[in-house]
């Protein structure tokens, strides 16, 4: 692609992302969503494979439809209580279509099939795009929201998605699709514990792009887009191979690792508001994402030869390893002492 229509696209989804989270009123926090979809829809399809081009479709038309959504919910609000304001969603309609059309933005059960086809299509950058910051604008709309929706809809949603990004997540071999069932789940954590507590919510999400763009980086730099090229790529980068076991545990949110925090705190807090059968239910469906997650590890690090994967040996590369790979992973394995300075913060 043309370095300067990357640029121009790159710069759009700043815009878009930083107009949406900036706003007070639901037409400037549409138009930032829109910006974001037409600037993402390139780097999606840049490859001109029929396979890109069918995931830009698809990326399109969803969040057209949940845009839409969020049009006619702000526009209802108004028609009742003549507030235009993003605070002052107060209609109960207003906030069911609201969540409905957010959920369809984030890839949240039962709107959730759209995603892993998408991340499948897109390239591994793309895919961690499409995996954080366009995650970002639908969660500060859900956090600004979050008095006026309803708490029933979101746990539901939420042990769904929990409970489907494990299930489904199961059974892949492609690790961008493992990728995206594992962030439906995460994002059934941070919707369980919106209404009560929205900062948490926020702090779920940003340790979980920062994890997963460690995982994504990691894979993008030692070419890996399955299973089977996964068990190989030792011999090329075993540094790197050691660094992605550790990120994935701390994604699966195993102590002593950084993902564990925002589990801990979301289980402790649901257990303060008398939804402990709750936080029991999600803390046992994500063993099944933890399932995955160590099969990724055991694929990465544990399989030495000699194996059956017909794949050929790859020569190691002297190539150091990137900063950026070398800054998010020491993040994504050490945060979990900074825990009581975080709790104070938020």
């Amino acid at each position: 692609m043309n370095p300067q229509a990357k640029l121009i696209f790159i710069t759009s989804l700043l815009l878009g992302t930083t107009i949406t989270i900036s706003s007070n009123h639901w037409v400037m926090a549409w138009t930032g969503l829109e910006i974001n979809t037409l600037a993402i829809l390139p780097l999606i399809s840049k490859s001109h494979h029929p396979r890109a081009i069918e995931a830009a479709t698809k990326y399109f038309l969803v969040q057209a439809t949940a845009s839409t959504l969020v049009l006619f919910s702000s526009m209802t609000n108004a028609w009742y209580t003549g507030q235009w304001d993003i605070t002052q969603l107060t209609h109960p309609t207003s906030s069911l279509i609201l969540t409905a059309a957010i959920s369809m933005k984030l890839g949240l059960v039962p709107f959730h099939f759209w995603f892993p086809e998408v991340l499948q299509g897109s390239p591994l950058i793309t895919g961690l795009l499409l995996s954080t910051a366009m995650k970002f604008p639908p969660i500060t709309l859900l956090y600004m929201t979050s008095l006026s929706l309803n708490p029933t809809l979101l746990t539901t949603l939420a042990v769904l998605s929990v409970a489907m990004g494990g299930w489904m997540g199961l059974n892949q071999t492609q690790v961008r699709k493992i990728m995206a069932f594992s962030s439906i789940s995460h994002l059934g954590w941070m919707a369980i514990i919106l209404i009560y507590y929205p900062k948490l919510t926020l702090l779920n999400f940003y340790l979980y792009a920062m994890m997963t763009a460690a995982v994504f980086l990691t894979l993008n730099s030692m070419k890996v887009l399955n299973l089977s090229t996964l068990m190989t790529a030792w011999t090329k980068a075993p540094a790197l191979s050691t660094i992605l076991l550790l990120t994935l545990l701390s994604l699966a949110g195993l102590p002593p690792l950084t993902g564990f925090l925002p589990k801990w705190l979301i289980i402790q807090e649901l257990t303060k508001q008398d939804m402990a059968p709750a936080a029991i239910i999600i803390s046992l469906l994500s063993l099944l994402s933890l399932f995955f997650y160590l099969r990724l590890a055991y694929c990465a690090t544990i399989t030495l030869p000699p194996h059956t994967t017909n794949h050929m040996k790859q020569w190691r590369t002297n190539k150091p390893v990137s900063p950026s790979i070398a800054i998010l992973t020491t993040l994504s394995i050490m945060l979990l002492p900074t825990s009581p300075m975080l709790t104070t913060i938020i």
